[in-house]
């Protein structure tokens, strides 16, 4: 089960899609994370998700926000992913220990072996203020997203 609204988010330290560590924790006090695991890099309705974020980026990394993607692909995989799609924002690779910080957002299927799509938009405290989980087909609507970092 995903973590809930009014949660402290889950730490964690994943390499990014060019070999940098991310640290949620560095972002503490700094800015608001929009948070979104998807199942895998180069499948249609995850390019899809990820490209609409793209072509809104200035809403989702600011001054204020910052937008982290993460899937179970390896780096090597995800920054071939970026560069295709001209991803500019942190494509995060949770493969080794693999799966770990999908699992400690509740959001990993572990028969598939991947996350599902889970979003979390957390506020500067690492708090959870808001989250939505859909199944592996089921797009997310990104409206849904800046309604919510609105409201934070």
């Amino acid at each position: 089960m995903a973590i809930e609204v009014g949660a402290e988010a889950p730490d964690f330290e994943l390499k990014d899609n060019h070999g940098r560590t991310v640290r949620l924790s560095d972002l503490r006090g700094e800015k608001n994370v929009v948070l979104v695991f998807y199942p895998f890099a180069f499948t249609g309705v995850c390019a899809g998700e990820l490209g609409e974020l793209r072509d809104n980026l200035p809403t989702f990394v600011n001054d204020d926000t910052q937008l982290l993607a993460v899937s179970n692909d390896s780096i090597h995989t995800l920054r071939v992913f970026a560069e295709q799609e001209s991803l500019e924002y942190p494509l995060l690779s949770d493969f080794w220990p693999h799966g770990e910080a999908s699992r400690a957002y509740g959001v990993l299927d572990e028969e598939k072996g991947c996350a599902v799509r889970g979003t979390f938009v957390i506020d500067k405290e690492g708090v959870v203020r808001w989250t939505v989980v859909n199944a592996l087909p089921d797009a997310r609507d990104i409206g849904e997203y800046i309604k919510a970092l609105d409201a934070v």
